[in-house]
């Protein structure tokens, strides 16, 4: 199959298509702030709180005339360019795939492992996915979820995810006599305070292998609580630090920390653009953009301390991961693998499916900056006008999937029974091939990614089942029509994964969900978060941020937004629940439902169904992820999972 590299097949049509677009775009851009200067954030009232009552009430009888006087103008040449753009549609391509040149390539390939294919090792690998919603829509649509500014936040969502996966991967495995609780913390949040996500000298000294260090408890009295402070020994130290360990079953003896570094430094000379975000809320020091100057002081605090037994000082690297592991860590019985509420995107991310780029100009943008870290990524996925099925479609799919494998085969299918406003848009399901290994007789190994969007109206029940039945019908006759590359003496590719990814807009603890929670999809496809219909993992949390809320300092940075997450009482004040009849009060006189942990209504399913018989797969962990806070109403979701071919390395 033939991956479509632009949306027309000629030269000619595409530049009809720009010449229709640029009939319609003036009186599209003038009619879309109209709108939006009659809906303003709540961040843009709080701006203007001590603003005098009439100002703006002035500044929209000002604005709307003029407005309203240029959309007139332009309206004319925009119905001469729908004329010409609307037929345009039927030829026009399902998506747009692009891939980075051979220079930007070499240069991509500095900042992250590059093109991951030849490392397929014989015993297997681990890949990550990751799944999230950004409402990137137009502005004035943006903002009924309070959120504004999409250009700006394309750019910067963009920039976090490709900084946050771009960091080096950083583990300590801790194996301590005191507390078995903790077996594997995870140091993602690990950064320099410079920024650029480089490895500290004493942490980086440890890479290209796994060396142990001893951890020696100091109690650190603050605010009348004692910690305990995991302690790096320095480089001239590391080896033959295990052999002099007194043994793990004395109760003095010190407990044993590993660190493993899996990835290189980032390229210092990858620095997306800056760009103005919304209503100028990220500025210098934030920290959910890790290229700030002082981004992640709370993940990564550096200081010295003096012990008794110790001749020099030594630098002590403490992050907010393992002050608080006991909240966000396992290890519950129920599960064999880690769970974590993390203020960054996973290290070495593969994979990414987003829903809700619906605007072009934001579309390209994000995609101009996940190209920093991703090599391959699917954009503007969808039809248009009256191509496909159901009525009109002013947007397009809203889907979005970037790799850092390569893409072989794409495939979208619209759902054709839209209801609503859910109905002007082409959501449907984006399937991808991957390439991501070879086995020594060349024989392809491959994963299947299937991204979706389902229907958003809370009552229609029916029509989320009915996509989710046309869901698992056309990724099998996507499987199908490429199990095996072209050629008729070429063997079937080997399949190492087949994910679903995306926004199914229902959960599993409203009772209004219960069609969708017993859907036979949940019997061929794995939820890591899910132990039943109707009922989670006691570790998850709801993915729906409560809209009215997004710019409270609280949870106004990834940082904050984290620690509110993992606070049981702290999280009801943000997140969307599921309707019940008991409510409570908050301080700040919301109505807090108190059933479940919240509406969790991004997934990412997996299923062993269609691999090879001896391969098996195992999660490592699972994230609920808040780097994206202040610029999106969802909680982005991450899963690491590991495929095992039973082959011992050689």
């Amino acid at each position: 199959m033939v991956l479509h590299t632009s949306p027309f097949s000629s030269a000619f049509l595409r530049f009809l298509h720009s010449l229709s677009w640029g009939l319609i775009f003036p009186c599209f851009w003038l009619f879309d702030r109209l709108l939006a200067s009659f809906l303003a954030t709540t961040y843009e009232k709080r701006q203007h709180s001590e603003d005098p009552c009439y100002f703006r009430a002035l500044c929209i009888l000002i604005s709307t005339p003029l407005y309203l006087a240029l959309v007139v103008a332009t309206l004319p040449f925009a119905f001469l360019g729908f004329l010409l753009w609307a037929p345009l549609q039927t030829v026009r391509r399902p998506y747009i795939y692009s891939q980075l040149g051979r220079a930007d390539k070499n240069r991509a390939e500095q900042g992250n492992a590059g093109t991951p294919i030849n490392d397929w090792k014989a015993s297997g690998k681990s890949f990550c996915f990751c799944s999230a919603n950004v409402c990137l829509l137009p502005d004035s649509l943006a903002r009924f979820n309070n959120l504004s500014d999409t250009q700006g936040r394309a750019k910067e969502v963009g920039k976090r995810i490709s900084n946050g996966a771009s960091r080096p991967q950083i583990k300590i495995y801790i194996d301590s006599p005191t507390n078995t609780s903790i077996s594997a913390v995870s140091f993602t949040s690990l950064v320099s305070p410079q920024g650029g996500g480089e490895v500290p000298s004493k942490v980086a000294s440890v890479a290209g292998g796994v060396r142990s260090m001893s951890l020696t408890e100091h109690k650190h009295e603050s605010n009348g609580e004692a910690e305990k402070e995991p302690e790096v020994s320095s480089s001239s130290n590391l080896q033959g630090q295990e052999q002099e360990n007194t043994p793990l079953n004395e109760p003095d003896s010190a407990s044993v920390v590993q660190i493993s570094i899996s990835a290189p430094e980032p390229s210092n000379d990858q620095e997306p653009e800056d760009s103005q975000m919304p209503n100028d809320k990220l500025k210098e020091g934030d920290s959910g953009s890790l290229d700030s100057k002082t981004a992640s002081r709370d993940s990564l605090v550096k200081f010295h301390i003096s012990d008794s037994n110790a001749v020099n000082n030594k630098l002590v690297y403490r992050a907010s991961m393992i002050k608080k592991a006991s909240a966000r860590k396992r290890r519950h019985a129920v599960d064999s693998f880690d769970h974590e509420i993390s203020a960054f995107f996973p290290a070495n991310l593969d994979f990414l499916c987003l829903q809700e780029v619906f605007d072009k100009r934001a579309a390209e943008k994000l995609k101009n900056q996940l190209h920093h870290y991703f090599q391959h990524v699917i954009y503007d996925v969808g039809c248009y006008a009256w191509k496909g099925c159901g009525p009109f479609k002013f947007l397009n799919s809203g889907l979005l999937l970037a790799s850092r494998y390569p893409i072989l085969d794409a495939s979208y299918c619209c759902f054709p029974n839209g209801r609503g406003e859910d109905a002007l848009a082409a959501k449907g399901a984006l399937f991808v091939k991957v390439h991501v290994g070879s086995t020594p007789q060349d024989q392809r190994i491959v994963g299947y990614i299937s991204s979706t969007h389902l229907h958003a109206l809370e009552a229609d029940c029916a029509v989320r089942c009915e996509q989710l039945d046309l869901l698992v019908d056309w990724q099998s006759e996507f499987i199908k029509s490429t199990s095996r590359p072209a050629g008729a003496d070429s063997p079937e590719d080997m399949v190492a994964f087949n994910v679903i990814c995306g926004d199914l807009n229902f959960d599993n603890c409203s009772s209004e969900d219960k069609l969708e929670q017993q859907h036979s999809l949940f019997t061929r496809y794995k939820d890591p978060c899910r132990l039943g219909p109707g009922e989670d993992k006691p570790w998850v949390v709801g993915t729906l941020l409560d809209p009215s809320g997004l710019y409270d300092e609280e949870v106004s940075s990834p940082e904050n937004l984290q620690k509110i997450m993992e606070n049981e009482e702290g999280r009801k004040e943000y997140l969307v629940y599921p309707t019940s009849k008991n409510h409570g009060s908050s301080q700040k006189g919301r109505k807090i439902p108190l059933k479940g942990s919240g509406r969790r209504i991004d997934y990412i399913l997996y299923t062993e169904e269609g691999l090879q018989p001896e391969w098996k797969v195992d999660i490592e962990e699972f994230s609920f992820i808040t780097q994206l806070a202040g610029l999106t109403d969802h909680l982005p979701v991450s899963m690491r999972m590991t495929v095992s071919t039973g082959d011992e390395e050689p």
